[in-house]
């Protein structure tokens, strides 16, 4: 799969990022899921290598790129079937927060230890009364002199107990119209009052799930991310590249079960032919790469978009992505499970268990559904309904 008219320096990235996810791979993936830890040897080369900061800038020890390559190293790893989840979250969001909005001391304090994975931050915004209305955020912070209280309740926090803080999405009242708006705070994971408790999942991934809880979290003056009164600004310029970044894990995943099923499809064989001779087998196959082909246009031109500097352009164009790539991939991974019969279903294959894993890309960050009301309202201009 190539990138319409890829540079050298993307066509180098990829190859060294995927040399890297290669010489882990899938079965690494798999023994530090059933170990219960997290990919923090990968993830430690990764950042060593600069591929986890390549879109922090360079004063601050990234690799002064965008979300453009970024996406490149997720997907790539996840085409070698070993994606960092991780990546989606601290140098993409939160690190992309912290540059754009974040103070000196901020960017100093945080940036250098993202790019190079001594240092990582999860990301606090989904509620469990809320969902993917970020209107109906509860966790609210109030002044107490000159320091913050922070005090709510946040589900699905990813990799909480790998980060040593957590950029927490709260509301802040309005001195003059008394209304709460959105604000972002650092929170250290050794807070007082800061309380973790992990979800149990039916889904397999290195990365555990987390239910936080904040009780009067006291946070200095200094702990508030860029302007108290442009919160929504800084908000969406974080939820950008969460979906543009989530779009390449649902690419790499696809890529990496497609591999896997033409690779079978061209040794199986039945009746002195190779499954993959017969159209049964070969079209939904050609089907999926096509799919995963369309939706990687659409990621690339979201990331351009972003790195361009076109927040209102990219929203649209990530929003698509995110959804076209979440149903490439699961359509991808169905097809893959299929083609390999009942060895789909076999540990040794390992395809299974990305039936569950594909999913994710269809509801995380936010479903497909509000996608399609993104579109329908912001860009087509169809009243709501809500």
């Amino acid at each position: 799969m190539t990138s319409v008219a890829a540079s050298e320096e993307h066509k180098a990235l990829r190859a060294a990022v995927a040399a890297l996810g290669t010489r882990y791979g899938r079965d690494y993936l798999a023994r530090t899921v059933a170990e219960g830890k997290p990919p923090a040897e990968l993830w430690s080369d990764a950042g060593k290598l600069g591929y986890l900061g390549v879109n922090l800038p360079e004063q601050y020890g990234g690799g002064g790129g965008g979300i453009t390559e970024l996406s490149i190293v997720l997907e790539e790893l996840g085409a070698a079937g070993s994606p960092l989840l991780m990546l989606v979250v601290s140098p993409a969001i939160c690190g992309t927060v912290i540059a754009r909005f974040g103070t000196e001391a901020q960017k100093q304090a945080w940036l250098p230890g993202i790019a190079d994975g001594t240092r990582l931050m999860a990301f606090g915004i989904t509620e469990p009364d809320a969902g993917s209305n970020s209107h109906r955020i509860t966790t609210t912070a109030r002044r107490d002199g000159t320091d913050w209280l922070l005090t709510g309740r946040k589900v699905f926090i990813s990799g909480v107990d790998m980060a040593d803080a957590v950029l927490i999405v709260g509301r802040t009242e309005d001195a003059r119209t008394g209304r709460l708006k959105p604000c972002l705070f650092i929170v250290p994971t050794d807070a007082e009052g800061f309380h973790k408790r992990p979800i149990d999942m039916e889904l397999n991934a290195a990365e555990k799930q987390f239910e936080l809880v904040l009780d009067d979290v006291r946070l200095p003056a200094e702990a508030l991310v860029g302007d108290e009164d442009a919160g929504l600004l800084q908000l969406f310029a974080g939820l950008n590249p969460e979906r543009i970044m989530t779009a390449a894990f649902a690419i790499g995943m696809g890529r990496y079960a497609l591999a896997k099923a033409v690779e079978y499809a061209r040794d199986r064989t039945v009746w002195k032919t190779p499954i993959g001779a017969h159209q049964a087998i070969a079209h939904p196959l050609a089907q999926a790469h096509i799919d995963l082909e369309l939706a990687r246009l659409m990621m690339q031109k979201a990331a351009r978009l972003y790195d361009a500097g076109d927040d209102m352009g990219a929203g649209e164009a990530a929003n698509m992505a995110k959804y076209a790539a979440g149903e490439a991939c699961v359509k991808a991974v169905d097809q893959a499970v299929h083609t390999l019969g009942g060895n789909g279903l076999t540990r040794e294959f390992g395809l299974a268990s990305l039936i569950t894993a594909a999913r994710v890309a269809r509801i995380a960050p936010v479903s497909r559904e509000m996608i399609l009301n993104y579109v329908s309202h912001q860009t087509l201009g169809l009243p709501k309904s809500y």
